[in-house]
């Protein structure tokens, strides 16, 4: 379980220098992206889309992804998420684990407790519920994947006792969300940090959420 910082992701991908999710899953209401020449520094090629990489100097460092030192009861290989501090860990070896910036639910949308990754997605489509419609007819039935959907580029689903939890750990194609109370529930993280922890989770990887 090694994760490589920004800079060696970028370079073993070629860095290019420029700038939730099934029908009834309670996925947040598609924002409007913000401007990309504002956020987008780069990109990691990625299939059908480029995955951008976001200038974190428009970050608070909190939301940062770093190495940390761990000491909870989680095992190595578990995720934790610490909601009020918009932060989700995984569990590495020793004490440490590496640590994100999140979005998290808004207030009486927030989802707590424990499930398993129940599958993953590259590029998921959103299909919002008939409720969201109901309040916003502006919504699509149903959004393919892609840089404008707001599930991001990868999506991890939550299921507890084998059936979905219709909550989801996913990107986001809006990245000033990210350190907020956004989502309808989910949680967020920047599409290069999904992108990394999709490639490190297992589906049966337990998610505490807290």
């Amino acid at each position: 379980m090694s994760f490589s910082r920004r800079g060696i992701l970028a370079a073993s991908l070629g860095l290019l220098a420029a700038p939730c999710a099934v029908a009834g899953a309670p996925a947040a209401p598609a924002p409007a992206p913000a401007p990309r020449k504002n956020w987008v520094v780069g990109q990691i090629p990625d299939t059908p889309f480029a995955i951008d990489l976001i200038d974190m100097a428009l970050v608070p460092e909190d939301y940062h992804r770093q190495l940390v030192a761990f000491s909870g009861p989680e095992p190595a290989g578990s995720i934790v998420v610490d909601a009020a501090k918009r932060h989700l860990f995984f569990v590495l070896m020793n004490g440490k684990a590496v640590r994100f910036g999140i979005a998290v639910g808004r207030e009486g949308a927030a989802w707590h407790g424990t499930a398993v990754v129940g599958r993953k997605a590259k590029w998921p489509g959103w299909t919002p519920t008939a409720n969201m419609r109901a309040k916003n007819p502006a919504l699509p039935v149903h959004q393919p994947g892609g840089p404008s959907n707001p599930l991001g580029a990868r999506a991890l689903y939550l299921y507890k006792d084998g059936r979905d939890t219709l909550y989801r750990i996913h990107g986001t194609n809006d990245p000033s969300s990210i350190g907020k109370s956004a989502s309808s529930g989910c949680i967020r993280m920047f599409n290069e940090h999904v992108f990394e922890l999709f490639a490190e989770v297992a589906v049966g990887t337990r998610v505490v959420v807290r």
